[in-house]
């Protein structure tokens, strides 16, 4: 265990000490650090050969799989995403693309040990639920016919959902599916954000939703809003949480909408309408005392949920993990990307298939994976991936233990990053119990600052 069961939960009762000055003078938004090194460092040598080895090599470690799909079609264009999606009408491309996914998980099956338990599934996108329900049924039953999917109790099985492509049926389909948690985008309750962002979703919509999913006993929803977007203002982006707590979801995604995104599709923003530095820290300071007076606990990095979520108490035991797919209360799994973009995480080694739909689809019809680059982790990598994982899932770190897991002097090895950390440390960010560094509570909220000390890649933005 990393971190023991009680000091967590002191540190997370007291989310404040709220240092106006310093937030401003501090990026508060910057690297995920999902995987790392961040996919910004892959590079264009690791190929289809790297990968199979990789998996062939994988199968000796007997771990557990996830599995994710990316599903990249949107009906409509929501002015703030930059996801890798592709924006249609036209669901005669569903077919061609199930048929290429399904050609794709015969590759990597054949150098696959598929008796591994697939204990993570997530289906994200773009909207997978522009599928419809056979489709979707087919694709679960190609994924059970090429991996054999699970029916364990402990079985993570995640689908995002656009509350304006589904309805109550599509939950119970999804149920029966075996899929048990569910992540509704929701962004913004404000009919005059909404028609800005040309995502217009009634609350209606989104209540239903919920209402169904708990009768129908998921294990866990998630909602994801995001501030910074046109029009919001402390006071609006209140509204929608007071609605949003009242609609008692188990966890809360609260992310940042950032405007330095290439996206065409955001250029529709005009600067005078999105809120400004000053009042997007008063909207995240009021939103997070809203939820911590809800119950909610801020894991990090905008995440929330109740103190009864499998993600809070795998954080109060030191198990929380970080991966691809954000946080997660799961063992380490070898991560099995499937579709356009996806990133695969396996042995060592990251890979990510291509991004365009059309280097996809050429490399499946030539009987190719579509693995486009990627990373091999060296030693370097994992001793930092260890101290950055841990940061963002205990806000702390033992360099006792750190030296235990890779035989290092902690001390000598991680000079440049202990140095970085001198300046954090004087400005209230951290402090040390011995050789443990702990987050203070302003630093929890600063957490890839001190994450991105300890990073040999430095971060790239577009310009």
């Amino acid at each position: 265990m990393s971190v023991p069961a009680m000091s967590l939960h002191g540190m997370m009762a007291d989310p404040f000490a709220w240092d106006e000055e310093l937030l401003s003078r501090y990026d508060i938004h910057g690297q995920q650090y999902a995987s790392y090194p961040e996919p910004a460092s892959f590079q264009e040598d690791i190929g289809e050969v790297d990968y199979q080895k990789a998996l062939a090599k994988s199968n000796d470690s007997g771990r557990p799989l996830s599995l994710y799909i990316h599903l990249p079609f949107c009906r409509k264009a929501c002015y703030y995403c930059s996801r890798n999606r592709v924006v249609t009408k036209a669901t005669r491309l569903t077919e061609p693309y199930l048929s290429r996914l399904d050609r794709e998980m015969v590759l990597i099956r054949s150098h696959l040990d598929t008796r591994r338990e697939v204990s993570q599934l997530h289906w994200g996108g773009g909207t997978p639920t522009f599928f419809s329900l056979d489709q979707m049924s087919d694709l679960i039953d190609r994924l059970d016919a090429r991996f054999g999917l699970s029916s364990a109790r402990g079985r993570d099985y995640a689908i995002d959902i656009d509350p304006r492509e589904a309805d109550v049926f599509t939950l119970r389909h999804l149920q029966a599916l075996g899929f048990n948690r569910l992540s509704l985008g929701v962004q913004d309750l404000d009919p005059k954000v909404q028609r800005a962002i040309n995502r217009v979703q009634p609350r209606i919509l989104t209540e239903a939703l919920l209402d169904e999913a708990d009768r129908l006993g998921f294990r866990s929803l998630n909602l994801d809003l995001i501030y910074g977007l046109p029009f919001q203002t402390r006071d609006t982006f209140s509204v929608t949480l007071e609605q949003v707590i009242a609609m008692a979801p188990a966890r809360l995604s609260l992310l940042h909408y950032d405007p330095m995104s290439q996206r065409a599709s955001q250029q529709r923003f005009r600067h005078e309408d999105l809120p400004g530095p000053e009042e997007k820290l008063a909207i995240l300071k009021t939103s997070i005392t809203m939820l911590t007076n809800a119950g909610y606990v801020h894991i990090g990095m905008g995440r929330f949920a109740r103190p009864s979520d499998s993600l809070v108490k795998a954080q109060h035991q030191g198990t929380l993990r970080r991966n691809i797919q954000g946080y997660s209360s799961h063992e380490h799994c070898d991560l099995v990307g499937l579709g356009v973009s996806a990133i695969s995480q396996l042995d060592g080694l990251y890979t990510q298939n291509h991004t365009k739909l059309s280097a996809y689809e050429a490399a499946l019809d030539a009987s190719h994976l579509p693995t486009a680059r990627g990373l091999r982790h060296t030693f370097d990598d994992r001793v930092r991936h260890h101290a950055i994982e841990r940061l963002l899932c205990d806000m702390q770190l033992d360099l006792n233990q750190l030296e235990e897991n890779f035989g290092i002097d902690a001390q000598r090895y991680l000079a440049d990053a202990l140095a970085r950390l001198e300046t954090l440390a004087r400005d209230g960010l951290l402090t040390w119990h011995g050789r443990r560094l702990v987050a203070t509570p302003i630093g929890r909220l600063l957490i890839h600052h001190l994450a991105m000390a300890f990073d040999a890649h430095p971060p790239q933005r577009p310009t």
